[in-house]
């Protein structure tokens, strides 16, 4: 039997009369990388906060390493690693102060805890920088930072929510380097982004997401598929989309 991390079934989010999320079923497989795409304003990022539980969901339900009820759900989340979009991290405080914090808050401690720390900061290479106080980082390493503090407890579900907006090219690509490194340890990621690259780099199945609904989800061969004629030769993803959906890609919406 398949050993899934994560299934949503239906899930939905409306506020007043917006529809947000709109009835979402998805199975997440241990060790897969899955990406969601669409432009702003499509759900990912309320999909995620459901997931991680920042919101309740209107409609629907979800499992989550098995757990199906919202008290057992609460617990497994503890199994989770989060990477938001907004930086979670107290500039007043010391690099190695954040992950130290972040981590005690998922049980670590003595020994297990100050080596996590270390391994950690080696990882996103910031050991020259632990002492720092977050006010006086780059961007791009308070990004690898944000990362950090969701990678120390060792979580076997990575959620990453747009880990690289704002940030310069060779930040950006160290990132999804690391990720990239992770999961081919066997963590289960679930990625969103509206970089078609991004996506495309780590992802192994695509679920491509425009006004609140999934419209596709697939390898990319399997998207290419369902729009392809037979004229086409070697669709791009953001060509798949266009067709998919009737219009251009835009970032913004």
């Amino acid at each position: 039997m398949e050993n899934i991390v994560l299934q949503l079934n239906g899930l939905s989010k409306r506020y007043e009369d917006k529809v947000v999320v709109d009835h979402i079923n998805l199975k997440v497989k241990k060790g897969e990388a899955i990406g969601l795409l669409g432009p702003n304003g499509a759900g990912k990022s309320t999909i995620i906060k459901m997931l991680v539980g920042n919101i309740k969901p209107s409609s629907g339900s979800m499992t989550l390493f098995g757990c199906d009820k919202e008290k057992e759900i609460s617990k497994a989340r503890r199994r989770i690693g989060f990477v938001p979009q907004d930086l979670a991290l107290y500039s007043d405080l010391k690099v190695w102060e954040n992950i130290e914090l972040f981590a005690g808050l998922y049980g670590l401690k003595g020994a297990s805890l100050k080596q996590g720390i270390h391994e950690v900061l080696q990882m996103v290479d910031l050991e020259r920088e632990k002492d720092m106080l977050v006010k006086n980082l780059s961007e791009g390493m308070k990004r690898r930072l944000n990362m950090a503090c969701a990678l120390t407890h060792l979580p076997e579900l990575l959620i990453f929510d747009e880990p690289t907006v704002a940030i310069d090219p060779q930040s950006r690509r160290f990132i999804l380097e690391k990720i990239k490194e992770i999961h081919q340890k066997g963590r289960t990621i679930l990625y969103t982004s509206h970089y078609m690259e991004e996506i495309e780099y780590l992802c192994e199945r695509i679920a491509i997401l425009n006004h609140g609904k999934m419209i596709a989800l697939g390898t990319k061969e399997e998207l290419v598929d369902m729009v392809s004629n037979e004229n086409d030769d070697h669709l791009t993803l953001e060509e798949v989309f266009i067709r998919l959906t009737g219009k251009e890609f835009h970032l913004e919406e």
